[in-house]
């Protein structure tokens, strides 16, 4: 099975708009976990303007499950991760001013930054994810760096997929192939849906975790966080 990780920016989001504390980001990564999910994810950027530093911090003390710290590695972005220790890294090379993920490392341009990086996070006992496209020299580059896991972008997918378009899911087929024959663990994310997950998961073996939070606080409106993230675990049974 393919495990659930609920990105839970949005709840923070709609928190931050109102300057108080309600929806208790806390509490409702507790309840997501109470629903069965097997993972929170969080983003934090540099102007906090969803996830806070802080929430980071306390989220350490509330996640049972496996907790997974997204961003860019720059320096304030990796004490944090150092300081709180969650179970998975994953590095996005964010713009500061980038509204979400929009693209995936060149592990062949940045090899040595990110193989210096990697190290240090693995060395603090951390499993450590490259945020990636499906282009085959880079997911070999993955390797090379030491990196534990890559995450497929799949927003070109997601895409082409509502057009009509499923042999768009072959680049990522071929992708996951060979990153598992080189001793990669295989994540995704990036507009997964209810409408596409299942289909995804089917075509991409060794399929170890999606991370997905846009679309299922969005479907959670209409139709409850609880029914919605036990949706997603059916799918991906």
């Amino acid at each position: 099975m393919t495990k659930l990780s609920v990105n839970i920016n949005k709840i923070a989001t709609l928190r931050n708009s109102r300057g108080g504390n309600v929806p208790n980001l806390l509490k409702v990564a507790a309840d997501i976990e109470g629903f069965g999910a097997e993972g929170i994810t969080i983003h934090p950027r540099p102007d906090e303007r969803h996830i806070k530093y802080q929430d980071a911090r306390d989220l350490t003390a509330v996640v049972t499950t496996e907790f997974n710290i997204e961003g860019n590695p720059i320096s304030s972005f990796i004490d944090l991760v150092l300081e709180t220790k969650p179970t998975q890294v994953t590095l996005v090379p964010d713009g500061v001013d980038a509204i979400t993920s929009n693209a995936g490392w060149d592990t062949l341009k940045h090899s040595s930054f990110l193989k210096e990086v990697i190290q240090e996070f693995q060395q603090n006992g951390i499993r450590t994810s490259v945020f990636i496209d499906t282009d085959l020299k880079l997911i070999e580059g993955a390797a090379k760096i030491g990196a534990d896991r890559i995450e497929l972008y799949t927003e070109e997918f997601a895409t082409q997929y509502d057009l009509g378009n499923k042999e768009a899911v072959q680049p990522y087929t071929d992708a996951a192939i060979l990153a598992h024959t080189l001793g990669l663990g295989i994540n995704a994310g990036h507009d997964l849906s209810l409408d596409n997950v299942q289909f995804f998961k089917e075509q991409i073996p060794n399929l170890a975790e999606v991370s997905i939070g846009h679309a299922l606080i969005a479907e959670s409106l209409y139709l409850g966080l609880e029914n919605v993230v036990n949706m997603y675990l059916h799918r991906l049974k």
